[in-house]
């Protein structure tokens, strides 16, 4: 899309009726005396209550409101990917539709931005959730995402954040990704940081995460130490891990052959199976980093998608890109 404002503001929302009239005013508020051009980009996600139905009426009231209605419930990382693809800002604001996030945090994390980030990432430095069930387990998580990524974020979990839009462009998201955003565009060379925003107690409806959503944010934080540390190169940790399962059944077998040439009977003992089982997944793990190489070189040559990004070009001392 062609970046024709200065901010865009993305919201996800499922089932947030009461929620939506007070977001959007408080949204206008915080952003109107910016003097900036700028767009609510609301995506609706299936919500089962009149969401919808508040969103269509609030659209027509206000000019710089755009109401996307998903056709079913996909999910928190497709509503905001569609806002993301929707969105005509130069920078890119998100948070959640509950009213905890506070609007008027966003010119902070727009100027912090400003100052040379790429990523600017909220931290609910005075989380208002209930400890053990929210707070403690999110504490846990974010320790663990930054020990596995190497990206280290007080909070990972909160969805009031700013990017610049050349950054959401070169990332693709799905599953629960949404939560990895920094460490999705740390792989794209961005500059992150993080800033204290607001946070305030839930006025309408219940929490939306349950116990299964920790679940599969452990797959996919698996998923993202891959990509983080193997994306362009997943010979080298297939590969490595095939070498070593090759040269332990070589080991094995060499020492089980002696034992043979001694007259020992080796068909029946437990070693002898475990060289063959080595062996074969030692190959299989090979072949696979060969087979992932050739699927990285399709889906960077396919696209003409780089393996580099490049921040700034200077010729004869001036910014020429």
């Amino acid at each position: 899309m062609n970046s024709s404002l200065d901010i865009s503001v993305v919201v996800p929302v499922y089932n947030e009726e009461e929620s939506l009239p007070q977001l959007v005013d408080q949204l206008l508020k915080a952003l109107r005396p910016t003097g900036e051009s700028f767009e609510l980009v609301l995506v609706n996600d299936g919500s089962l209550d009149s969401s919808a139905k508040v969103l269509a009426k609030l659209s027509a009231e206000v000019k710089e409101l755009v109401c996307v209605l998903l056709r079913k419930n996909y999910g928190q990382t497709a509503a905001m990917a569609a806002g993301f693809d929707i969105a005509r800002g130069k920078l890119i604001v998100s948070l959640d539709g509950d009213l905890q996030n506070d609007p008027a945090d966003i010119p902070a994390l727009i100027n912090k931005l400003r100052e040379g980030y790429d990523l600017v990432s909220g931290w609910r430095y005075k989380r208002k959730d209930a400890k053990l069930q929210r707070k403690l387990p999110s504490r846990i998580a974010n320790k663990l995402i930054g020990l596995v990524t190497g990206i280290h974020l007080h909070d990972y979990g909160c969805s009031l954040k700013a990017y610049r839009r050349e950054v959401l462009s070169d990332m693709r998201l799905y599953g629960e990704l949404h939560r990895f955003l920094p460490v999705l565009a740390n792989i794209e060379g961005a500059k992150i940081t993080e800033i204290k925003v607001n946070h305030r107690t839930r006025k309408y409806g219940n929490s939306k995460y349950g116990i299964d959503r920790t679940f599969r944010v452990l797959m996919d934080l698996l998923t993202v130490w891959f990509m983080n540390r193997f994306l362009t190169r997943p010979m080298y940790v297939f590969g490595f891990g095939g070498i070593l399962a090759i040269a332990a059944s070589l080991c094995t077998s060499f020492y089980l052959l002696i034992l043979k040439l001694l007259g020992e009977d080796i068909g029946n003992r437990p070693l002898f199976t475990l060289a063959l089982v080595t062996g074969v997944a030692g190959v299989q793990l090979f072949c696979f980093g060969l087979l992932g190489e050739l699927q990285i070189r399709t889906y960077h040559e396919s696209q003409g998608r780089p393996i580099y990004r490049i921040r700034e070009t200077l010729r004869g001392g001036r910014r020429v890109s």
